[in-house]
This record gives C-alpha cells, sequence and structure tokens, in this order.
C-alpha cells in the first residue's frame, strides 16, 4: 500500500486538485490525480494481490481514515470492479466499500466499471434494491447510477422507472441521481419515460431537473423537448 501511495504522490497534479476539489464537495485529503490514471493503477493492482490491498485498505480506514487520500478510496473501488472476483466475494467487498463513500465522484466513477452486474443481472438487481432500502444518501445513489449504467434495458426498464418513482430521500445526490436516471430512460426509451414523466411521485425537484437533462440531451428532439416541458411544476 506504501507503494501506491508514493506512486499517487507522483502523479498529483496542483492545478487538478484545485479544479476537482471545487466539483466535487465533500471530498477529503485529495492528491489531484486523474481517473485514467487510478483506473491503470487499479488495474495493475488486480492483476497482483487484489484482496490483500483490499484488506489493506479497508483497515487503513477503519484506523486512521483521516490520513487517507480520496484517491485511495477512488482506487479501492475500482479494484472491486476489476479483480478477479466471484459475485459473492464483490458483494461483500461492496458492502465494505459503500461504508466510505462521501462524494458523487468516487461513487458514479466506480458504478461504470462495474459492468460485470451484466452477466448475473437479477443477482446484482436484487443487491441494488438492498441498497436502496438501506436509506442512506450515497448507498441510494450507487443503487441508481448503476441502474442507469447497467440495467436500462428492455427487460429492465419499466423496473428501473419503478423505483424512480418509490425512492423518497432529502439527499441532493440522491435527486440528482434519479433525475439523470428518468433523464437516460427517455433517451433510451421514450414511449414508458414519456408516461411516466405524465404521470409520477416523484418531488418537483426532480421531475423539473429530469426534464432539464433530458432537453440538455442531443439524442432528442426539439418538438419533443418542447412537449415534455409542459410537464415542469411550479
Amino acid at each position: 500500500m506504501n507503494t501506491i501511495r508514493e506512486q499517487l504522490e507522483s502523479l498529483s497534479e496542483t492545478d487538478y486538485k484545485k479544479f476537482n476539489e471545487k466539483i466535487v464537495p465533500g471530498a477529503r485529503n485529495m492528491l489531484g490525480v486523474r481517473l485514467p490514471k487510478l483506473r491503470q493503477i487499479a488495474k495493475e493492482i488486480a492483476k497482483q494481490e487484489p484482496v490483500r490491498y483490499l484488506e489493506e485498505i479497508e483497515q487503513a480506514l477503519l484506523t486512521k481514515r483521516d490520513q487517507i487520500y480520496y484517491e485511495e478510496i477512488m482506487i479501492y473501488g475500482l479494484v472491486i470492479g476489476y479483480a478477479k472476483l466471484t459475485d459473492e466475494e464483490r458483494k461483500e467487498w461492496l458492502e465494505r466499500f459503500l461504508c466510505h463513500i462521501d462524494n458523487w465522484a468516487v461513487c458514479d466513477s466506480c458504478c461504470m466499471t462495474y459492468k460485470w452486474m451484466k452477466k448475473n443481472p437479477e443477482y446484482w438487481w436484487k443487491y441494488l434494491e438492498e441498497c436502496i432500502k438501506k436509506g442512506e444518501e450515497y448507498s441510494i445513489r450507487f443503487a441508481v447510477v448503476c441502474m442507469l449504467d447497467h440495467f436500462i434495458d428492455h427487460t429492465y426498464i419499466e423496473r428501473v422507472l419503478q423505483w424512480c418513482d418509490r425512492i423518497q430521500h432529502d439527499g441532493y445526490y440522491v435527486k440528482m441521481a434519479v433525475a439523470w436516471a428518468v433523464s437516460v430512460c427517455f433517451v433510451k426509451y421514450p414511449e414508458p419515460t414519456y408516461k411516466f414523466l405524465h404521470k409520477n411521485y416523484m418531488d418537483d425537484f426532480t421531475q423539473n431537473k429530469a426534464i432539464q437533462k433530458i432537453c440538455d440531451s442531443y439524442r432528442v428532439t426539439k418538438e419533443m423537448k418542447q412537449e415534455i416541458k409542459s410537464f415542469r411544476r411550479r
């Protein structure tokens, strides 16, 4: 782990650190290492002794959290994504990792890495439902972002929309994740999502953010954007 830390410190960029600190509120102890570099490091760890690294970083987070870099937590989640593990082993490590997520960037960057969820979708769908039911802001965001990354298809579209309708949480990063998910649903499956936007139980902020994100998409026609603007709430 010390070798990884030295590598991270050598890759840090002051200007990038300042930029990243502005766009990732809540992130602590940031070095300023770009995500592609973090992915490279995580892939190398995954080829060697991933479990040993995961055990070391988990122990360090439990005993000296204030000394751990933001980038080290990111690598923790990325290694879970790249390592050769069984579904049960991944689930066990995700349960530990989720407790350490405290910003959107670590959450979202790791979620998009977990492409293996598509190989055993029902297993992972049930796990994501468990994450939502925990009721914690980043546990819910993790689940919603994984859904929008890996489950918006003809099999799961209705279930994704159902969860977007059911989630009730005041956390800003939950609301933004749900709005984002709805916008992706609309781009891929406009008909069922159009009906959903017409009638749902989302709060006004989330509804309007979803519409805003849809209108920002280049894959939605001007005519359709104009039409769904009528669903905005005052």
